[in-house]
């Protein structure tokens, strides 16, 4: 890890001071952050989820950590994938606001209810708050068989909140309540580890700061460009330290994401074709199957074997706070070449941690694990730094370098317009009003008599040999 020289970038001290917050210094005030570390469990393959206590009297749920939506909820009523559900009319506390709420992600989606109850997080910030929840009433391929939680708690800002950005967050509303710092963190302890193993992997989720003990060397912060997903700035990729050689807009086309609640490392699809390219010219295997790089098949190798020997390096390069300058943050291949799968006693099978993307670059749970990620929206940025937990038989896995000139990159690398969605819901209004007024006029033209009889000449005949539609001109 290099270490960088004292700049803006670096994170002011949160452990307690002149500010007066009692953090993990202070284990009589609200804030402790000692006491949040190691209070996730899960996988890169089914998520990571956090213990909480909703209703009165509480009842116990399991809560998948999200930073790419916004919705706080949970199974409202019993469903065969999951094992808890919260039982509304056993919680005295519980107030329903009728309003109804459909969530759909990349994968799965779900309808439900929206309402308010308190919370409480028992390896959290301490105290109840009342939060917006809403109760899954209906869902399809959301709860899938084996995953261990019952519920998404949605990190993003209020602009994604569902049905509208007026639905106060999770996160905000314990800002506004427990008067805590605006910014949490996060640390998956997941690499090398069988994607969806027994489910008791550790990680962190720390509301309100930083926890020193959670990372190595220095944190390294990129802008939020836009706060609805937490979408930062990607200026290129190395595979094997090699150059993809793309325009920096392919990285950010059409947004480029920190989200832990994606599985994979999920890339836009020219992107995609080239690292695959990239790591298939440079890993020490002649012929590979197709099916592997698009996660159809995997690729089996001895359990004496490491197979992580035979790929590349891939490194991201962020934008650094001062715009002159980047970083990157790279993995090895023991965070991409995943093991999921033991066959016997002999063999173990893996899969590609990296996917292909319609319309984002994700930087989820692949990379992911490999950091303690920091999402300080007081000061709308993203820190990466090396999580001591991303390590695979005592050698880490992850790598933090800079800073380096951005003098051979574009000064912006994310297109101007942002095609949020209500953006888009305003242009589809906007056209078809200006459809329907068209339509009208062409109505009113239509039933309006004519007043006279056209003289046709030579000119106004529209033969076979001008019309592009022959034969219909009688």
């Amino acid at each position: 890890v290099v270490l960088r020289p004292a700049s803006s970038s670096r994170q002011p001290d949160l452990r307690g001071g002149a500010d007066g917050l009692a953090l993990a210094s202070d284990p009589g005030g609200t804030l402790n952050l000692l006491a949040m570390v190691e209070n996730l469990q899960g996988d890169s393959g089914r998520g990571y989820y956090l213990e909480m206590l909703i209703g009165t009297p509480p009842q116990a749920l399991n809560i998948l950590v999200d930073t790419g939506s916004s919705n706080f909820a949970v199974a409202g009523v019993p469903d065969p994938d999951v094992t808890s559900y919260f039982n509304t009319e056993l919680s005295s506390t519980y107030k329903s606001q009728g309003i109804d709420v459909t969530v759909k992600y990349s994968q799965g989606s779900w309808t439900g209810v929206l309402g308010t109850d308190v919370i409480t997080i028992p390896k959290g910030i301490y105290g109840s708050y009342t939060i917006n929840i809403a109760t899954i009433l209906e869902s399809e391929n959301f709860f899938l068989p084996g995953v261990k939680w019952h519920g998404i708690l949605g990190l993003a800002y209020d602009a994604l909140a569902k049905p509208s950005s007026s639905v106060e967050t999770f996160f905000d509303s314990l800002v506004r309540q427990a008067k805590i710092p605006n910014i949490f963190s996060l640390q998956m302890c997941g690499a090398g580890l069988p994607v969806s193993g027994s489910g008791t992997n550790g990680g962190s989720l720390v509301l309100g700061g930083i926890e020193p003990s959670l990372y190595k060397g220095d944190i390294w912060y990129t802008p939020i460009k836009e706060e609805w997903y937490y979408q930062v700035e990607i200026l290129k990729l190395e595979v094997g330290g090699q150059n993809l050689e793309l325009d920096c807009r392919e990285y950010n086309a059409d947004k480029a994401i920190v989200d832990s609640g994606t599985t994979l490392l999920r890339l836009p699809q020219k992107v995609f074709s080239a690292v695959v390219q990239a790591i298939a010219r440079t890993s020490l295997i002649q012929e590979f199957s197709s099916g592997f790089w698009t996660g159809s098949q995997l690729a089996c190798w001895d359990k004496t074997e490491r197979p992580w020997s035979l790929f590349p390096k891939l490194s991201i390069y962020l934008r650094d706070e001062n715009s002159s300058r980047s970083f990157r943050i790279s993995i090895l291949p023991q965070l991409y070449i995943q093991p999921i799968l033991g066959i016997g006693e002999t063999l173990q099978c893996y899969r590609f941690g990296i996917s292909s993307s319609t319309n984002a670059l994700v930087i989820g749970a692949t990379v992911m694990e490999g950091f303690y990620v920091i999402f300080d929206r007081a000061q709308r940025r993203v820190g990466f730094a090396v999580s001591p937990c991303a390590e695979v038989d005592g050698s880490p896995v992850s790598e933090i370098e800079g800073p380096f000139t951005t003098a051979d990159v574009a000064s912006n690398c994310v297109s101007s317009v942002s095609f949020h969605e209500p953006v888009l819901w305003i242009a589809s209004y906007a056209l078809m009003s200006l459809c329907g007024i068209i339509l009208l006029i062409l109505i009113i033209l239509l039933l309006i008599p004519p007043r006279c009889q056209h003289r046709y000449t030579d000119n106004d005949v529209v033969n076979d040999e001008s019309s592009l539609v022959r034969h219909r001109w009688k």
